[in-house]
């Protein structure tokens, strides 16, 4: 059985992104680890010699107790939408949610990542972040993000961007497996600019391999990439994005704050991204 880490801060956007969370459990035959993480603050010791211990015990406590008090309520999501036959585990842990987020997914087998965005500044810091504070160069497997604005709707179109670079196809055909659990149509769209490197034989080549799967390859001359995806996603019904993190300064100039804005409210839809190996 695969398995989705789910991080959560038990926030509106976070309980938005555990229902798709549930249901793409669903399509793929997963269970679900919650992942809640809160950071301890640092005191000083020879200001609180006695109780030095206690604080940090009393801290840990009431963690716990909310972690406690707020998995019914997760649990009577998955009741209502008559998915509480999905397994659902737990993880409370302390330190650095990227630290510890890292770590479950490699101690766990972790399959994938689903989490909730709130706001254009979350999609900046999950995408371009340049440290270790981003969830997308943190953690080797595929990553769900979605936004606040995106309400769970049945998978039935699948968006898939591509380079037309031999190892997309590994990750198109991923998508195409979990499409067909749930019936869906994969549309992969190559945006063609001016200074494009992939032949007219390269795309009739993929066209011809993948002609016996259910997807259609769209070809998009336009040397405004960003907008011309948010056109895709518009006006072709997407539901899900699919994009691969190829060089990562393509990837933080695709990703940047006015992008993230039209995806996170203006088109709504969850982006699933994947790693290439």
């Amino acid at each position: 059985m695969k398995k989705i880490l789910f991080p959560t801060d038990f926030s509106d956007a976070a309980t938005n992104a555990f229902v798709h969370a549930l249901e793409f459990a669903k399509i793929v035959k997963a269970e679900l680890i919650l992942l809640h993480t809160f950071e301890i603050p640092v005191y000083d010791s020879q200001f609180f010699p006695e109780n030095y211990a206690s604080i940090y015990s009393s801290i840990e406590l009431a963690k716990f107790e909310m972690f406690k008090d707020e998995i019914p309520k997760l649990r009577a999501i998955a009741s209502e939408r008559k998915l509480d036959d999905i397994i659902i585990k737990h993880r409370l842990m302390d330190g650095d949610l990227i630290y510890n987020l890292k770590n479950a997914v490699e101690e766990d087998q972790v399959d994938f990542v689903i989490m909730g965005t709130s706001g254009v500044s979350d999609w900046t810091k999950f995408f371009t972040g340049s440290n270790t504070n981003s969830v997308i160069s943190g953690v080797e497997v595929p990553v769900l993000c979605v936004p606040i604005y995106a309400k769970y709707k049945k998978i039935k179109t699948i968006g898939f961007t591509t380079r037309y670079r031999e190892k997309d196809k590994k990750e198109l055909k991923k998508i195409l497996k979990i499409a067909k659990k749930t019936d869906a149509k994969v549309k992969s769209l190559y945006v063609k600019t001016s200074n494009s490197d992939v032949s007219d034989t390269t795309i009739k080549e993929w066209e011809k391999e993948f002609a016996g799967e259910n997807v259609d390859f769209l070809v998009l001359p336009s040397d405004d990439v960003k907008d011309t995806i948010v056109d895709f996603i518009l006006y072709k019904d997407i539901d899900i994005l699919t994009t691969i993190t190829h060089k990562r300064s393509f990837f933080e100039s695709l990703f940047d704050s006015s992008f993230s804005k039209k995806i996170s409210k203006e088109v709504s839809i969850p982006v699933l991204i994947m790693h290439e190996d």
